[in-house]
């Protein structure tokens, strides 16, 4: 059975690193309402919990989850606070007033719209986007991203090792941010080679 179910949602360990991220959320998105599509529905109106199983798709203006399974959780004050899990879950947000986007992965998802923060959760990997174009990414076992003071953690270390990090370290990629008026770098084409038929060819 497929269900709909419209709700609302305002929205280091040794190797840590902490980096000021110029990326804020869009604004608006934590007025608009959430559209969930999944294969299963259960709601709970005394816990005000919703949980969604089976292939779950959810909008709210920018930002797009999916997951195997998300439950969605709306306390007294009307805060509410959404966990995903799945192999792995997603989360996309656009970035307010520019052409970029947010975008993450991990087994778990932590969605708390009171703190304003989003916390990855094994093998995390967070990535940003100008446009279509991959600009920044980094991997660890726990990734917090704070919407509010435009700031993100990333955590590392022995005991966070997994499968496809057996070292447990933080990686990062990160592209500079090119002065104002100089055209973005472009890759450097690769070297021409010409093969050799002969071992030693062209040595004197």
């Amino acid at each position: 059975m497929r269900s709909r179910h419209p709700l609302l949602l305002t929205g280091c360990l040794a190797a840590g690193l902490l980096f000021a991220a110029a990326a804020q959320a869009e604004k608006a998105d934590r007025n608009l309402p959430l559209n969930a599509e999944s294969d299963a529905l259960r709601y709970d109106d005394a816990r005000q919990t919703s949980i969604f199983t089976g292939n779950v798709v959810i909008t709210k203006g920018t930002i797009v989850i999916r997951g195997a399974k998300v439950e969605v959780r709306q306390d007294a004050q009307g805060n509410q606070f959404g966990i995903v899990n799945g192999n792995p879950g997603f989360f996309r947000q656009k970035r307010d007033g520019v052409d970029e986007f947010i975008e993450g992965t991990a087994q778990r998802i932590e969605y708390d719209s009171q703190a304003d923060t989003v916390r990855f959760v094994g093998d995390a990997v967070l990535k940003r986007f100008k446009g279509t174009q991959l600009n920044d990414e980094t991997a660890g076992s726990v990734i917090v991203y704070n919407n509010t003071t435009d700031v993100f953690t990333v955590d590392g270390g022995a005991a966070n090792r997994t499968a496809s990090n057996p070292t447990g370290r933080v990686r990062a990629m990160l592209t500079p941010v090119p002065k104002e008026g100089a055209p973005a770098p472009t890759p450097a084409p690769p070297a021409n080679l010409r093969p050799s038929n002969q071992l030693g060819e062209g040595q004197k």
